[in-house]
């Protein structure tokens, strides 16, 4: 009884923080270890948990989270008493020329890497609001960089960026600190993930048809 209560009060002293998308060998992962060997109490989440498993080898604490529905944000938030920082990470590319976008694909895009991000935030900004704590947005250099062929991507990263600016504005006045990571050339899973989860090619008719490999 003891040694439990003592674990529960070091685990109640420690800063904790939430980060979404933490599938194994993306940045999601790399930053739950790097909080972890900090000495806060990490909950990494993942829409599939059986993705976290290296994280769950560390014994760092890990949670179901699907970012894009609106009854899994609620029960993850719902197992979760303090919370000092929240790290939105959670996202995905597409690569397309301008003219061959796909809108629906897009939007679907914007969801993952924009709305999403506003949802988890608001679900935990009472939690956050109690610990003058930290938001922290995953955006990319791509939000300032206009690189060929990926304008749905940089758009939303973009939008993310002035999303950040005006939580930034609008919530320090209450203590809370908005963080933006403008991320490069990173080596991760998110072209492999892209390949995996979206078959996007070049439309037949094209006017890049004739580059269609360098695209």
């Amino acid at each position: 009884m003891f040694i439990f209560s003592l674990s529960a009060n070091i685990l109640s002293t420690k800063r904790t923080v939430l980060i979404t998308g933490c599938s194994d060998g993306g940045l999601g992962a790399a930053l739950a270890i790097a909080f972890h060997h900090a000495g806060l109490h990490v909950y990494a989440t993942a829409r599939n948990p059986s993705k976290l498993k290296h994280l769950m080898s560390l014994r760092i604490e890990t949670l179901s989270l699907d970012v894009l529905s609106d009854s899994s944000i609620a029960s993850c938030v719902a197992q979760i008493s303090s919370l000092h920082i929240l790290v939105n990470n959670a996202g995905a590319a597409y690569n397309m020329p301008v003219s061959d976008i796909s809108i629906p694909e897009a939007k679907k895009l914007f969801d993952l890497n924009v709305w999403s991000y506003l949802a988890v935030t608001q679900a935990f900004l009472p939690l956050l609001l109690k610990s003058k704590g930290m938001i922290i947005n995953q955006t990319s250099i791509a939000s300032v960089t206009a690189i060929p062929f990926q304008s749905a991507y940089d758009a939303s990263k973009a939008a993310m960026t002035m999303f950040s600016n005006l939580q930034r504005l609008e919530l320090q006045i209450f203590g809370i600190t908005v963080v933006e990571l403008k991320t490069g050339v990173i080596r991760s899973n998110l072209i492999k993930n892209q390949k995996e989860t979206m078959t996007a090619s070049l439309p037949k008719d094209s006017i890049y048809g004739p580059a269609k490999e360098v695209v």
